[in-house]
Parts: C-alpha cells; structure tokens; sequence
C-alpha cells in the first residue's frame, strides 16, 4: 500500500510543487516507438509504444498544452514498462511538432479521439488501463463514463482532474494563477494563429483582444467544436457528471492545494466503484518524492492501485 504522500520540506507551497517536476525534472527512459494512426475524420493521431511483448498495457493521457514527451508522462511510462506493462502515450490533435489536417483541434472531452486510440490498442492485449493527468483525466472519467467499455479495461487511475471545467477556469484566471493562465493562453492562440494561415475558417482578427481562458473557449474552443460557448462546452464535457455512470474501478487523486482546482474538484462520490484520495498538499501533476527508485509518488501510486486489481 502506498504511503501517504508528503511533500519535500524546500518545495513549501503549491506553485513550487507545481513548477518544480515541470522545470526541473529528467527521466530517462528508453526511445518511444512512434505510430501515427488516421481518425475517421481524416486527420491523424500520434502515438508514442514501450513494447515488451506483455499482455496488458497502460494508455497515457497528458494535459492541457502538454504532449507525450512531458516528464509525467515518461515517468508514468517509466514505472509501468519496468513492471512488466506496454506503454503508450499519445499526442491530442495539434500537440506534437506537425499540426494537425482538420481545422478542430483537441479539447477536455474529445473522447472520440482516445476512443480511437484505445480500439487500436485493444485487439493486442489481454488488459487494459488508462491514466490521465489534468486534462487528459478529465477526458479519461468522461470516456468511461459515457460508455459501455470493453472488457478487457480493467482499470483507470486519474491525477489532478479539472473536474468542474467551469469553475476550474475560473480557478486558474484569478490573479495568483496569472502565471499558469497566461502561458496556456499564449499557446492556445499561437496555435489558432498558426492554424489560420494553413487553412480558412478561422477568424483572428480579434485574437489580441481575448485576455482570458474562458474568452478563448468562447472564441474559439466551443464553436469549433460543435458547441455554443464556452458554458455550453465546459457543462458538456466536465467529467463530474460522469462519475456515476463508470462501471470499472477507477481512482482520482485531486490535491487540496491545486492551484488549478475548484473546491467542486473534491466531491464526494457515491459510485462504489470510485477511489477518490484528496492528499493536502502535492500541486498541480506534482506529488514529487525523492527517493532510490526514481518515482514520483503518484507513479507509485497508480502502480499500487492497478497492481491491486
């Protein structure tokens, strides 16, 4: 059983547990397998193989503005590989180094797209799990959430999930958060900037007046992708009203002093099938430890959990 996490004594408040593993962290980790594979809407996905030949296998899902090449996803990666799983990791739509065909990109609940990575990987094992961090365990809850899944998935294990989209955006834009906020913004529209002059159908003329996340997502995330506004994007795709319907065991592991969570990301839920675990301290996708082995807590942790079931 893991042990409680505690956080090193110099990272001593939640934007250092935050900053720190995404600044300062190296895993080394033997080269990823590249596979790029097409969506049914004729764009195409990324994604990143450990093979060992094992009969089970974990799907890792980063977060917002990240890729397969975070250093949370190589130590996930890691971990798994040396205890005997495949890996694979996988790049959204527009996160790797060529960008996508379509004019969509990704989003908080685009499970279309880790529907399609997940029937590519299920015919080749025998087991199943998904772990995702921030964004991408939003997008995990919800794709578990809103369908019957095969039985081969076993298990999910999820970290630092947005999982009332709205008012975690609110959450990120106010003041203290300007840091984070405005570093996700200036890569969003930098995209939408690169995007528009590849392809028509994307209006920037007003793109410098746009200050906040949620004005983006009015902008440009809802509409793009089929939904009214923002508002309308975050109450469809928030994974807190999908927590009821996971039918597979599933843990979610929310810190309290996230500086990106709502105090709506810390419910108490019902469905027997949910481990949720609120540690007081950890960050955003940090819950760092230093130790012989090299892992993070939270790889530890997920470890533990899918070991267990």
């Amino acid at each position: 059983m893991t042990e409680p996490y505690q956080n090193p004594w110099f990272l001593f408040n939640n934007h250092l547990e935050t900053i720190y593993p995404a600044l300062f962290r190296k895993v080394e980790l033997n080269p990823f397998q590249p596979e790029r594979i097409a969506t049914p809407d004729n764009d195409f996905l990324d994604l990143f193989h450990l093979r060992g030949g094992n009969n089970k296998c974990v799907i890792l899902s980063h977060g917002l503005e990240g890729n397969a090449h975070r250093a949370y996803i190589k130590g996930m990666a890691k971990v798994f590989y040396r205890n005997n799983f495949d890996v694979v990791a996988w790049n959204y739509r527009g996160c790797g180094e060529e960008m996508n065909k379509r004019l969509r990109f990704y989003h908080s609940g685009a499970t279309e797209d880790l529907a399609v990575v997940v029937d590519h990987t299920l015919p080749k094992y025998d087991e199943l799990y998904l772990i995702g961090f921030s964004l991408g365990g939003n997008l995990t809850l919800k794709y578990v959430g809103e369908r019957e899944v095969n039985p081969k998935m076993r298990g999910v294990a999820v970290f630092s999930v947005p999982m009332d989209l709205y008012r975690s955006c609110l959450k990120i834009s106010e003041p203290s958060n300007w840091v984070y906020s405005n570093r996700f913004l200036k890569s969003l529209k930098k995209k939408v900037v690169m995007k528009s002059q590849q392809m028509d159908g994307l209006a920037i003329s007003e793109i410098e007046n746009i200050n906040t996340l949620k004005d983006f997502d009015d902008s440009y995330t809802g509409p793009l992708h089929g939904f009214k506004d923002a508002i309308d994007y975050y109450t469809q795709n928030s994974s807190i009203f999908f927590l009821d319907k996971i039918k597979i065991p599933t843990l979610i592991v929310n810190a309290k002093n996230d500086p990106f969570l709502s105090k709506e990301c810390f419910p108490q839920v019902s469905n027997p099938l949910i481990q949720t675990e609120y540690p007081d301290r950890g960050g955003h996708v940090g819950f760092i430890s230093f130790n012989g082995n090299g892992l993070y807590w939270s790889e530890q942790r997920a470890l533990d959990f899918i070991l267990s079931l």
